[in-house]
């Protein structure tokens, strides 16, 4: 049985997104491929490849301030604080701490941002399927139809 660590444990009490780490990338490793893991993976080295999980919701990723991705990360659950190269897709819930960098576009569902936080890219809302969309059911206002008050 592997004996995983609450994720607050690494963060000095402070509440946060918690789950149990099952797989542990430390400072000195450097991960050459795509990655597809389960459970809670907490990155303090470098991975060079894509970060993946099954899309159930129960997985969750945290990027520790010197640690870093270059490839897309698609995970439920993400707390970044170190810096990814790619697009990055949590389909639950992201956390960019202070020093988070990601290069490359953040599609997230919720998302929760540090100041100091970088996203050089494009937020991307994810549209939730449980919540109705709002229909307008008529086409934009113009300019022209402001200044005219028609």
């Amino acid at each position: 049985m592997t004996q995983g660590f609450k994720l607050s444990q690494l963060f000095g009490g402070k509440k946060r997104l918690t789950s149990r780490i099952e797989s542990l990338i430390g400072p000195q490793t450097t991960v050459k491929g795509d990655l597809a893991f389960a459970g809670g993976l907490h990155v303090n080295g470098q991975i060079i490849g894509h970060v993946t999980t099954s899309d159930d919701g129960s997985h969750m990723l945290t990027l520790a301030s010197q640690g870093t991705i270059e490839g897309d990360v698609r995970v439920a659950r993400i707390v970044l604080d170190g810096t990814v190269k790619g697009d990055v897709y949590a389909s639950e819930h992201i956390e960019l701490a202070a020093n988070a960098r990601v290069y490359g576009d953040v599609h997230y569902r919720l998302i929760e941002m540090a100041m100091g936080a970088e996203v050089n890219g494009k937020l991307v809302r994810l549209s939730d399927p449980n919540r109705p969309q709002l229909a307008l059911g008529h086409d934009p206002i113009t300019a022209e139809q402001i200044e005219s008050g028609t």
